[in-house]
């Protein structure tokens, strides 16, 4: 039987600055209409979580109310960016404690028939200490004990934007490092899919190994003069349908109604947006 996942993403809520709160609530109720096997947030669940448990609380409150399984990794503005190239908020002991103490752990293990669903706080992939040696031990076990099943990995931030060889130290992907040592934990059994948000675009992209899906933000855009354009840039959230003869599919989701904002526009949410630097 084919599994059904509605991979949301980027959801940006807080009871303070609400500016996304009507979109997710039109979506989650067409989640509940649709009934999926489960609900994915790939990350930025909260506005500011890194700085403000009373977003993570509410963020998480508005999950449990879609009243269908769920779960989510954190994103950055959940838990803080990659230390190696966070300019503010950079990912700490405390952020992470505080995102656990609402929603439980950074990274899952999931089976269903013909699949492992694998979810990991992509922002630990590139910093050191113990919490990130954690993470790839734990990744390496979940390839190793995956069986014949293929393996869908979850995390905020894309792999890559383009090609492989993608120019490193941008805010918009992991770095190369950070994906080289993802790669290497994974060994043999690289994933088939990677489903990711962060961009606030739809796009699939195919680098011969793996299938790489970006799910849309359900609360916003990032303008042309502001953010590359790699793939469509629209809100709304993908349907990820998993057989068990590893084959799968992916949809993108709009829900009528929705407001199409650009945060560009709306500098009371996170300030004034930089535009993309003249090539």
């Amino acid at each position: 039987m084919t599994f059904r996942i509605a991979q949301i993403s980027d959801t940006h809520l807080s009871p303070s600055k609400p500016h996304f709160v009507g979109n997710f609530r039109a979506i989650a109720s067409k989640l509940r209409r649709d009934e999926p096997d489960l609900v994915i947030n790939t990350g930025d669940i909260s506005l500011d979580g890194a700085d403000s448990a009373e977003d993570l609380a509410f963020a998480r409150d508005l999950h449990v109310g879609i009243a269908l399984d769920w779960l989510a990794v954190p994103g950055n503005h959940d838990v803080g960016d990659d230390p190696s190239i966070a300019k503010k908020q950079p990912l700490d002991s405390t952020r992470l404690a505080r995102y656990r103490a609402h929603f439980g752990d950074d990274k899952f293990v999931r089976d269903v028939p013909g699949w492992r669903l694998v979810g990991i706080n992509g922002l630990l992939a590139g910093a050191d200490g113990p919490e990130s040696e954690a993470q790839f031990e734990f990744i390496a076990e979940a390839a190793r004990g995956a069986d014949e099943r293929r393996i869908a990995l979850f995390v905020h931030k894309p792999l890559l934007l383009g090609k492989i060889a993608d120019p490193d130290g941008t805010y918009w992907r992991l770095g190369n490092a950070a994906r080289a040592r993802l790669w290497a934990a994974f060994g043999d059994n690289r994933p088939a899919l990677v489903a990711s948000g962060h961009m606030h675009q739809y796009r699939r992209i195919d680098d011969g190994q793996t299938a790489h899906v970006w799910a849309p933000s359900t609360g916003f855009i990032v303008g042309d003069g502001h953010q590359e354009r790699f793939g469509t840039k629209v809100v709304g959230y993908v349907t990820l349908e998993l057989d068990p003869d590893g084959t799968f599919r992916s949809r993108l989701e709009t829900v009528d109604g929705l407001s199409l904002d650009d945060i560009a526009v709306l500098p009371e949410v996170y300030g004034k947006i930089a535009p993309v630097a003249a090539a």
